[in-house]
């Protein structure tokens, strides 16, 4: 289903977080002289761009899709995995995850990010009206404008070769 206009700026974010996944899954297993400069640009990812993200899911989206019975249990997966991520994202801040942990939570985060393209927002287009998606995405479209202004670099190690 093509995505609806007012959930494109999180799908856009998405697509950025999943290719920080793919590149850490092509660098698995991480060197150990690599893992501080990858826990550095996870940690950046969060601050620049998934911190808000979250907060505009969670604000947002979440409780618009509590609305429907049928997407309850989903909103309360994704609100668990949000703080598994976050606590990884502290890990990574803290520079104290192993190349086992880096790769366990890139693997977490694609499957997240998935799940919520797959699931969450395609229920979403199905079931809500076009003025509520509209609302919502004004709403996201306010709540990410601090997100938009940063630019994530890959560090020098962590970029393909």
């Amino acid at each position: 289903m093509l995505r609806d206009k007012n959930l494109v700026p999180l799908s856009r974010q998405h697509q950025h977080a999943l290719a920080l996944c793919v590149r850490i899954d092509r660098a698995s297993p991480i060197a150990e002289p690599d893992l501080a400069e990858w826990q550095r640009e996870i940690a950046q990812h969060f601050r620049a761009e998934i911190r808000v993200h979250f907060a505009a899911e969670e604000q947002f989206v979440f409780p618009a899709a509590r609305a429907f019975l049928e997407l309850n249990l989903l909103v309360e997966e994704l609100i668990s995995e949000h703080a598994w991520l976050r606590e990884r994202f502290a890990k990574a801040e803290a520079q104290g995850m192993s190349s086992g942990e880096i790769a366990e939570f890139a693997q977490g985060l694609s499957a997240h990010i998935r799940k919520e393209e797959r699931r969450l927002f395609e229920k979403l287009q199905e079931v809500m009206s076009e003025g509520d998606l509209a609302a919502m995405g004004q709403k996201l479209e306010d709540a990410l404008k601090e997100a938009e202004q940063n630019c994530i670099l890959p560090a020098k190690s962590s970029r393909e070769k």
